[in-house]
């Protein structure tokens, strides 16, 4: 036995015989593999249901706000907004843990021509892909981009450090085994400014306020029936003022939302500091239930129904 053990063991502890008819897995075949994963991934993240949405803010940027309301008015829960620099390592790490965790995906800013603009880079890096000039957008922007007043005339056929720096606009994280359509989105015929959806599920918008917002409305038609609800009805707000401190409410707002939990209504109360009446809301998408309720809870603290926060500061508390 220990003959036979030594013999093996001398067996491999010698150095592996090169063969012509042996090919080990190179890092080709590794890399191969894993775009063919990550592929089934952007497959599977473009399909489902779009139940939680995400914001990354890079850079100075912010279009948070309006981002918030679009999720309410679809009913889409935005469990997170995160503002970052325009720094590589940042947007690597912050765009592949939300695109992992959450179904809809929006990055605001650094898409612009300058050195700094470095979102689309970072987001090729961050999923393994190549940056590559998305003709169809190179063509539009030929087509559409307007001469500001005092500007030269420019020439789209002579490579100039202008150019080039145009061109940063329209190469984009591309993935070459998925169609181009499913990748490059445009929501708006009058702009030329395409939004790239990454991963499946992570859409790369500019900065620019005016921009953001009518790119975002524009992807409603393609979001739409993967939505919960794809009617997209969204969440409905009630708002409730009262004159009545947040201390003095939260033993009933406790009760009541432990009530109504079971038919998806949140229940909530906020300070309006420096004013004399504070705010209840009622939130959840069946409006015929929180219809038939609110007038109960207003009584309840003592307040009234309001269409927007603070359209009643001027009114006395004992009205």
């Amino acid at each position: 036995m220990f003959f036979r053990l030594s013999q093996i063991a001398r067996h491999l502890s010698q150095p592996t015989l090169a063969c012509s008819h042996v090919t080990p897995f190179s890092s080709t075949g590794a890399r191969l593999a894993g775009r063919i994963m990550a592929s089934s991934i952007a497959d599977r993240n473009h399909a489902r249901t779009i139940h939680t949405a995400a914001c990354l803010v890079i850079g100075d940027e912010t279009n948070s706000n309006y981002m918030a309301s679009f999720c309410f008015s679809l009913g889409i829960q935005l469990k997170r907004i995160e503002v970052i620099e325009d720094d590589e390592t940042e947007i690597i790490e912050a765009v592949r843990r939300m695109s992992d965790r959450y179904d809809f995906v929006v990055t605001s800013g650094g898409i612009g021509p300058t050195h700094d603009d470095i979102t689309y880079q970072s987001i090729a890096k961050a999923f393994d892909l190549k940056v590559k000039l998305y003709e169809e957008a190179y063509s539009r922007m030929k087509k559409l981009s307007k001469r500001r007043p005092g500007e030269e005339a420019f020439n789209w056929d002579e490579e100039s450090p202008a150019k080039t720096a145009k061109l940063r606009m329209v190469e984009l994280p591309t993935d070459d085994s998925i169609p181009l359509e499913k990748q490059f989105i445009f929501p708006r015929d009058d702009l030329w400014v395409p939004v790239a959806v990454v991963n499946g599920n992570v859409h790369i918008l500019p900065g620019v306020p005016r921009l953001f917002e009518g790119l975002l409305d524009g992807l409603k038609p393609h979001i739409m029936p993967r939505l919960v609800d794809p009617e997209g009805k969204g969440i409905c707000r009630i708002l409730i003022s009262t004159p009545l401190p947040e201390s003095a409410v939260a033993p009933y707002l406790t009760e009541l939302a432990k009530k109504v939990e079971s038919q998806g209504i949140k229940v909530g109360s906020y300070p309006r500091w420096e004013k004399s009446r504070n705010t209840v809301t009622l939130v959840g998408k069946d409006q015929k239930f929180l219809d038939s309720i609110a007038p109960e809870v207003a009584e309840n603290v003592k307040g009234r129904i309001v269409q927007v926060e603070g359209e009643d500061d001027d009114v006395s508390v004992d009205q």
